[in-house]
C-alpha cells in the first residue's frame, strides 16, 4: 500500500487546503467555540472538505479520521490496518491571532504507526513531508526540496527547547531544569501548532516536552516527518513511541527529542 502513496499528490491537496485557509485569513472572519472550548472557523471547514474530497477521490479504499468529522466507532476503526489522520487547520488559535503559525496536516497510519506525513504552513508557503524509508524534506514555495535532518544534543552546544506559550506547567519546568543539569547552555523558545515538531526535524530545535493534552491528528503528520529526519516522539518517561488510531484519540503526554550525539 505504501508504495502507491504519491507524496506529490498529498502535498498538492495540502496546498489547496492552505490556499482556502489563506483566502479566509485575509478577511474578517467569525470564530465558533466547540464543545471542548476550542475555536472553529470557516477555514477549518473549508480545508477539511478539500482534503477529504481529494483523499477519497484518489484513495477510496483508505478510511480517514479527521478533527472536523464525527468519529467512526472504535469497534469498526480497530479493524483498520490503514487510515488517514487529518487536521485541516492545526493552530486555530494562532490563525485567530493572525501570527502565521498554523498548519495543514495529512498523515497515513499503518497499524498504529505514522508512515507518511505532509505538514503545510500556508502563511509562509512551506512544506514538510516524509514517507517511511525515503527521508524527510522541506520545500519553500517553488524552490527545490531539501532533505532535512535533526541535530542531536551536544554537551558543549546550546540546547534549544520548545515550551508551549499556553501550556507551560510545572512538569515542563521540571523537565527543563533536568536538562540543564547535563547541558548548561539552554535556550527556551515557543511556537504554535505542529510546526514545533517540524523545526526539530530540520535541526533548529532539540527538544519539545508536551506535558499537556493533544489529539492524534495534532501530531501524526509531523511525527512521520520527525521519524524520517532521525528524531523520535516518545510517550512521557518511556522509550515507547506515540501510537495512533487508539480507542481514545487523546495522545498521552510526550517528548520529541533529537537524541544525543554519539561519542
Amino acid at each position: 500500500m505504501l508504495h502507491t502513496i504519491d507524496l506529490l499528490l498529498l502535498t498538492t491537496i495540502a496546498k489547496r487546503a492552505g490556499a482556502a485557509i489563506m483566502d479566509i485569513y485575509k478577511q474578517p472572519f467569525e470564530v465558533e467555540v466547540k464543545a471542548d472550548n476550542s475555536p472553529l472557523t470557516l477555514a477549518d471547514k473549508a480545508a477539511n472538505d478539500i482534503i477529504i474530497q481529494g483523499l477519497t477521490k484518489h484513495y477510496p479504499s483508505i478510511p480517514y479520521i479527521s478533527e472536523e468529522v464525527k468519529q467512526t466507532d472504535y469497534l469498526e476503526r480497530k479493524n483498520w490496518d490503514w487510515c488517514w489522520l487529518i487536521d485541516p487547520l492545526d493552530g486555530t488559535k494562532e490563525f485567530v491571532k493572525k501570527n502565521g503559525e498554523f498548519t495543514v496536516n495529512i498523515a497515513l497510519i499503518h497499524k498504529g504507526k505514522p508512515v507518511a506525513g505532509v505538514v503545510y504552513v500556508p502563511a509562509t508557503d512551506t512544506l514538510y513531508y516524509a514517507k517511511k524509508g525515503t527521508g524527510s524534506y522541506k520545500q519553500v514555495a517553488s524552490k527545490v526540496p531539501k532533505r532535512i535532518f535533526c541535530t542531536p544534543l551536544q554537551a558543549n552546544k546550546t540546547v534549544i527547547i520548545f515550551a508551549s506559550r499556553s501550556h507551560r506547567n510545572e512538569a515542563t519546568n521540571n523537565f527543563i531544569e533536568q536538562v540543564k543539569v547535563n547541558y548548561p547552555k539552554v535556550q527556551v523558545t515557543s511556537c504554535g501548532s505542529s510546526l514545533k515538531l517540524c523545526l526539530i526535524a530540520e535541526g533548529k530545535v532539540h527538544l519539545y516536552p508536551r506535558y499537556a493534552p493533544t489529539m492524534e491528528w495534532d501530531t501524526a503528520a509531523a511525527h512521520a516527518v520527525v521519524n524520517e529526519a532521525g528524531a523520535n516522539v516518545y510517550q512521557q518517561g518511556t522509550r515507547l513511541p506515540l501510537v495512533y488510531n487508539k480507542a481514545n484519540l487523546l495522545n498521552p503526554y510526550f517528548l520529541v527529542t533529537a537524541g544525543e550525539q554519539k561519542a
